[in-house]
């Protein structure tokens, strides 16, 4: 039984057999209509979510199986033990998908589940994320092998999963991260980042950017801090020291990299309008690919792949 954390135990021919999976399901759907028939798909969710609720639970349904939505606060998950709440539902589904603020409950629920768990985002990774983002990029590149992608913004849980996908997939990958989450750190995951002369940090944006073939940022500031007053000032403090880093026409005249973000989308902030609608973004199409490559990761762990 295989679990997807982050890619720590999976090895780069997997990852790859995902992505090219993904591509294969988004030109021929149909063969894939009962793939998973009578197949459940239990999906937890503490943290807020538009594109992983919908993509998981509309791949479900279009495999032929059917998706839950547990709303973390309208369930026992909130006042009870995770890994006896997690005992209990893997005896009901065929498979979980947990969105959660904290990587050690993510972990907990692999622990004691006896059917497989997805990372829908937690804290520390976002790989589901990251196995869209290299289906998009390949689509439009033909190959990944010795690409250049530069992740502008705030070293955060989508920065990690980037960081372990470009590695492992032969790609080059720089951060620009004038701010590193903390509780994004995993030391280990950069340490043998480093190690494999295909990641570097630098705070040179327009250096970076020159020579990229992929510009990828994220937002900011969490979407359920945003507009919460007790993170204000952070919230100031954020926006000052980032605005220099924010994806616009003048930081890209030089460049002709293909724009990405993740979504959601602080418009006016991260990056604005212009290269949201620019013919070089493949943004809503990356979003779009959340779909294609999440019904492969589902086949896979299910092993009908």
């Amino acid at each position: 039984m295989r679990h997807l954390i982050n890619f720590k135990d999976w090895e780069p021919e997997e990852v790859i057999h995902l992505i090219d999976t993904g591509i294969q399901i988004k030109k021929e759907p149909s063969k894939y209509r009962d793939a998973l028939l009578a197949k459940s798909l239990a999906m937890i969710f503490q943290k807020t979510s538009t594109r992983t609720r919908v993509s998981f639970e509309v791949a479900m349904t279009q495999l032929g199986g059917h998706a839950i939505y547990l709303d973390w606060l309208t369930t026992q998950f909130k006042l009870a033990d995770i890994g006896d709440e997690i005992r209990y539902l893997s005896r009901n589904v065929d498979c979980i998908i947990a969105r959660l603020k904290r990587n050690v409950d993510l972990v907990q629920m692999a622990s004691a589940s006896t059917v497989p768990v997805i990372n829908g985002c937690d804290e520390k990774y976002h790989p589901c994320q990251a196995i869209a983002d290299m289906m998009t990029i390949k689509e439009k590149k033909d190959l990944l092998k010795e690409l250049r992608l530069v992740y502008i913004g705030v070293h955060n849980n989508v920065c990690n999963s980037l960081i372990e996908a470009c590695t492992m997939l032969s790609m080059h990958i720089t951060a620009v991260t004038p701010i590193k989450h903390p509780s994004a750190q995993d030391v280990e995951l950069v340490e043998n980042a480093k190690k494999t002369g295909l990641y570097e940090e630098t705070l040179n944006v327009n250096q970076a950017v020159k020579d990229a073939d992929i510009v990828y940022t994220d937002t900011w500031i969490d979407m359920e801090l945003f507009l919460d007053p007790r993170f204000e000032k952070e919230k100031k403090q954020r926006i000052s020291l980032m605005m220099p880093y924010q994806i616009n026409k003048r930081l890209m005249k030089e460049s002709n990299a293909l724009i990405m973000h993740d979504m959601p989308i602080h418009r006016g902030y991260e990056i604005d309008g212009e290269m949201i609608e620019s013919p070089r973004s493949l943004i809503f199409t990356q979003a779009e690919n959340r779909l294609h490559s999440e019904k492969a990761i589902l086949l896979k762990l299910l092993d009908k792949i």
